[in-house]
């Protein structure tokens, strides 16, 4: 058999992201007519139609769909091999990062992140982005560069991920609260009056499940959206919020803490990007910024 044309690759996939023959052929400076053809060619060498018209618009075949992430790959890879390697010099590096994370990431770790790029590549920029739920589609389509949070089921599948540090759950109440004198037993964490933390609307999770091993149940006087609200409430109530220790340093400055009475488990918090900016320098060196100041914090 002939050796395959590897230059199909980087038209399937200019063709799979546009889904239009004009906007592909344009995309690669081809004529419309050319790259028609080069789609004939595809589906011959593939034995499948991959995009179909749908109206005015040209649609993905279900193979289509699972060739894009793969081809895409693909392409990037090659890209990086033949690119030339340069060291980068943070200090002459002008761009602008956004980093999608919760606000208690953002006020725990922002500052000392800010002042170590500052110090170290004056010319970038972070934007922290809010993060209210796990969808994949930001750091899919570029609008995003960086994100922090707990793996789920949900992660895009081609997703990158690597860990930052543990975290655990702590009871936290204002000064004075019955709380903060005595032992804190499972049996007086679970007679407070609760508020419970959900993005999707839940107010029963692991501590609930981890109170009732030990026949017990807590009230749940709220529900929130996130932990920077719990605490607000916590702050100005006799509300008791259970929130990740690490995570909520920042926003916990004030308010006493303890040690949860039950045994809940600890939570990974990961660095997720897309791996298209795998081979980016920039990139890699923001990432590698990102772990150090996560691990000397976790030391201090």
């Amino acid at each position: 058999m002939p050796p395959p044309d590897l230059n199909l690759l980087v038209t399937l996939d200019v063709l799979l992201a546009e889904g239009n023959v004009t906007r592909a052929a344009a995309r690669l400076r081809l004529s419309p007519s050319a790259m028609s053809r080069a789609l004939a060619r595809l589906r011959q060498v593939t034995g499948d139609p991959l995009l179909v018209r749908a109206g005015r618009e040209l649609v993905p075949t279900p193979r289509a769909v699972e060739l894009r992430g793969q081809v895409g790959q693909l392409v990037q890879d090659a890209a990086a091999v033949l690119r030339p390697a340069a060291a980068l010099d943070p200090r002459g590096l002008a761009r602008c990062f956004t980093l999608r994370s919760s606000e208690g990431f953002a006020e725990t770790f922002g500052p000392r992140l800010i002042a170590a790029l500052a110090d170290e590549a004056p010319g970038v920029r972070l934007d922290f982005m809010q993060k209210p739920d796990k969808d994949s589609t930001p750091l899919r389509d570029g609008s995003v560069d960086l994100e922090t949070g707990v793996v789920g089921e949900d992660m895009g599948p081609e997703l990158r991920a690597q860990a930052l540090f543990r975290d655990r759950f702590v009871g936290v109440v204002r000064p004075g609260h019955a709380l903060t004198e005595g032992e804190v037993t499972a049996a007086r964490y679970a007679a407070g009056r609760h508020i419970a933390v959900s993005r999707r609307g839940r107010d029963r999770g692991r501590i609930d499940d981890a109170l009732a091993a030990l026949g017990l149940q807590r009230t749940v006087a709220t529900l929130v959206g996130g932990f920077g609200t719990a605490l607000a409430l916590a702050r100005a109530t006799d509300l008791i919020a259970s929130v990740p220790e690490r995570h909520t340093e920042g926003l916990r400055a004030g308010l006493h803490a303890f040690a949860l009475p039950v045994d809940t488990p600890a939570l990974t918090i990961s660095l997720l990007w897309h791996p298209r900016l795998d081979a980016d320098p920039a990139h890699r060196w923001l990432r590698g910024r990102v772990r150090a100041l996560c691990a000397d914090s976790a030391v201090a």
